[in-house]
Formats: C-alpha cells, structure tokens, sequence
C-alpha cells in the first residue's frame, strides 16, 4: 500500500515525489514531455540558454524551508543573486523608472513621484508583512477540503485584518494617488491572474514579497531549481519515467488500481495528479468518476495565457535590465481584454526579459538573450500569423522605446502561445498560469485538492490549493504528500 504514482514533474510534482518519498513512499514520476520541469523547463540552442516558463524568484524563504526539509540549503544546489534594480518599468518614451533593492532608495522614489508618500509606503508595506507572516503560515498550508477547516475565531479575525474582502485596487487607492506609483504597487498580483478590482487586498502580501523580501536570481537560470528538487527527489528513491503520457487512471470500486501510459501500465496504491487539474479530472477519468463537470471547468476564471518571444540577440542590448515592464499603454484596456471582453489585446503591455545582463552563461560572449511575453486571454484562436503581427507591433515600441535597432541583429527566434501550452502541457484553454486568485476561487472555493470519488487520487498543482506561482506549487506538492500519508495513516491503523 505505498506505492505511489505522481502525474507530471512541474514544481508541485516534484515538491510532493521527493516530500512523499521521504516518509517511505515507493515514487515514480511519470512526464509527458522528453524532459523534466514541466513549463519551467530549458531550450539551450547555439549557445543560448532560455527558462520556458516562470523567470521571477520571489518568496526565498519558500525555496528555503523546502530544501530544509531533507536537511540541504538552496546554497547546496545554486546560487542565489538578489538583483538590483530589482526590475525597470518603463511608463512610456524617456519615461523609465528602475525599482532599487535598497528600501530608503525606494522610499526617496517613491516621494519623487508623491509627497509624502515615504511614510505611507511604510504603513502599507508593514500591513503586507503582517499578511505574508499570517498567509503563509495559518492559510497556505491548509489543504482546503471545506470551509470547516476556517472555523476557527482567531482564523475569522484574522480573515478580516489581513483583508480578504477588500479588492487589492481599493486598498491601494486608500495609500497612494499617483497613477505610476499604483501601477507599481498593482502589477504583482497579475501573476495571480485575475484584474485588482477582482483580487483580494490580502495579495498585498505579494507587494512585501516583491519590495521588502527582494527579486533574485538563480545563476545559470531557473531550471537551476528544477534541477535541484530533481536531485532531491533522487536522493530520496524518486524514479522518474520521460516520455511516458498518462492516457488513463484505471479505477475500481472507487479506488485507483494503476495508471495507463503510452509506455505501458503503472500500478499504483495512490495516484498523484501533478498534471493540468482539467485534464486529469475530464481526459483521464471516467465520466462517474470525475470530481466535476465541463460546465464547472468552463465557469471558472482561468489566469490569462501567455505570447512569448524566445530571442537571441548577436549583440549587446542598451536600456534594459534584467526584468523590465512596458507600461506605456493602457492597463485597464488590456485587462478588459483578457478577463472581461476576452480577445486578442489592441495594444498590450508587455515584460521582456533580459538575464543575459545579470548572467553571461545563458549567450554567447557579446550577444544577448531576450524573451518576450503579452499576456492574452485564455482560449483565443492561436496560429503563426496571428503571433507574427503582435511580435512587430511590440518590437517597434521595444525598438522606439529603447533608443536601438534590435529586430535586424535577431539571429535566433522561437514563438510560444496558446496551442503550445496545450499541445506540451494539456493546459485547459491554454492558460500559463491555473486558475485566477479571485475572491470566488481561493482557499476552499478552489477545485478539491482530494477526490471526491476515488479514495486514494489527489490533486496538486496551480489549479488547486494555495494557487498559481512557482512558490504555491512547491507547496501545494508539500501539502498534499502530507494528505496522502495521513490517509495511509488511517488505513494502517
């Protein structure tokens, strides 16, 4: 009874394989794709090195108390760079801003643009400690089975201070006036996919983690980690199977008895979906056995997709840092095109990455690696011309905004959107990100981290509790290891 197979070998693959191997699971990770990581996976071409998917490092600590669980230090695997500035924003032509790492740096910023506003980004910021220290440590351990499990007075109080019925864009107006300091302050929670008016003012806590506890970087790039929590899991007794796609959980009498895959069956005792959620619940099980319905899945707000841009540059690029936002368009229109008017965006914002200027191993000596990303609307129409026309549209602004020629020294090009994501990943609607924080879809309003139907199938991963994000997912994968041992617990007693 302790064979355990884990679907997919994203971060909460991972978090939960090495967490559940640990206390004395047999574990054997099945991916789909030729290599591990999920979307955080690497192409390394002609000398250039690009992380697919997340390229923030936030939340250290999360990363931290991970590896501590088996006795290691992240120092162990990589190391860590806090960069500084920690991003550049850039709010339009001769308009940039770079965000220091250095507090009373940001709080001198933060005046030039509002009198007064040193002290009130004090009061804000210290309010966003209090809810990271009380969010990750009562809330996004919990695996949200029901609402009973927040019954509890101290928890209902603090539901209230940490304000989880306030929108994150009132409570930022009732701090701060200045459009561009707003802007700042609100875009983090765009990793949690959904608008400001739509996100709890508790997601300030993301505005500490971004601020105060600082933007890092893994040198070599953020398969770095991936291939760290790999090593993990090895040393633990982890077996990882490569090209091997789940094709079906077999089930019986409301158990799981083995797992179906391209390669041949896997029995199992308990089955560990790390894939997509909708995938899982709606591909792999058969319609009784299925946690929900279409409709439901077809309800739910899905974080908005992605239109990347994989470059490499054969020179050195001017004006950019490491992480830099193109705000110099309409924020509120591009929302409304993604969450409430969904279609392809009329003049999007934009994130380009560039950690060739932080990191001389991902390019050539003398050349740059650039990665590009718009954020879309889940479920568009996708296709090469489609993705063609916005990577002009972006690269004159990039070009214009920046002072330089840049598309005519492009020596190396690679697209990425929608079909993609759900070609590599099963990814419902091809989102990039799960399921959005909305008010209506956190803690136990999310899909259910345990079947309903099958005794021994849990879910992990970005569409289920604590939520989208690298850090989430490793602890989604820690909380789940721990549901499944308890369950094992009962049957053994």
């Amino acid at each position: 009874m302790k064979k355990v197979i884990v679907i997919g070998s994203g971060f909460a693959g991972l978090s939960a394989a090495a967490c559940l191997a640990q206390k004395g699971f047999d574990v054997t990770v099945l991916e789909k794709n030729d290599s591990l990581g999920g979307r955080a996976r690497q192409w390394i071409t002609e000398g250039f090195v690009f992380d697919m998917g997340p390229s923030w490092y936030w939340m250290p600590d999360v990363f931290e108390d991970y590896f501590a669980l088996f006795g290691k230090k992240v120092s162990d695997y990589y190391e860590l760079h806090r960069l500084d500035p920690a991003y550049k924003v850039c709010f339009g032509s001769n308009d940039f801003v770079d965000i220091p790492a250095n507090m009373e740096e940001l709080e001198n910023l933060f005046e030039s643009y509002e009198e007064g506003s040193s002290s009130k980004l004090r009061e804000f910021l210290a309010q966003a400690k209090y809810k990271y220290e009380v969010g990750m440590g009562e809330y996004v351990f919990r695996a949200s089975h029901s609402i009973t499990e927040f019954i509890d007075y101290r928890l209902m109080k603090e539901s209230l201070r940490i304000q989880m019925l306030t929108s994150m864009s009132k409570h930022v107006r009732t701090f701060f006036k200045n459009e561009k300091l707003i802007k700042l302050l609100e875009f983090p929670v765009l990793f949690l996919g959904a608008t400001p008016q739509n996100t709890p003012a508790m997601y300030s806590m993301m505005n500490y983690a971004d601020l105060s506890l600082g933007t890092w970087y893994p040198m070599g790039g953020m398969h770095k980690i991936i291939e760290a929590m790999v090593k993990v899991a090895e040393e633990q007794g982890v077996k990882f199977e490569t090209e091997t796609e789940v094709q079906k959980i077999v089930t019986k009498n409301g158990k799981a008895k083995s797992v179906l895959t391209s390669k041949g069956e896997f029995q199992a005792d308990w089955v560990v979906a790390g894939n997509d959620y909708h995938n899982a619940d709606q591909k792999l099980l058969d319609k009784t056995d299925r946690n929900y319905t279409e409709k439901y899945w077809d309800d739910r707000t899905m974080s908005p997709s992605s239109l990347l841009f994989y470059l490499g540059i054969d020179k050195r690029l001017d004006n950019l840092e490491h992480h830099n936002l193109f705000f110099d368009e309409d924020f509120n229109q591009h929302a409304e095109e993604i969450y409430t008017n969904p279609q392809w965006p009329s003049k999007p914002l934009f994130y380009a990455c560039c950690p060739s200027q932080t990191d001389d191993t991902v390019a050539p000596e003398g050349k740059e690696n650039l990665f590009l990303l718009i954020p879309i609307a889940p479920g568009l129409p996708d296709g090469e011309t489609i993705r063609e026309k916005y990577y002009n549209l972006i690269m004159d602004r990039l070009e214009k905004l920046t002072g330089q020629k840049i598309r005519e020294h492009v020596i190396l090009k690679r697209n990425y959107a929608l079909d993609d994501f759900k070609f590599d990943y099963n990814s419902f609607k091809g989102n990039a990100y799960g399921l959005a924080n909305t008010l209506s879809q956190t803690a136990f309003f999310k899909p259910k981290m345990k079947s309903k139907k099958i005794s021994n199938l849990f879910f992990t991963g970005q569409l289920t509790v604590p939520g989208p994000g690298v850090p989430p997912s490793i602890i989604s994968g820690r909380v789940v290891a721990d549901e499944v041992a308890k369950e094992a617990k009962k049957i053994f007693q």
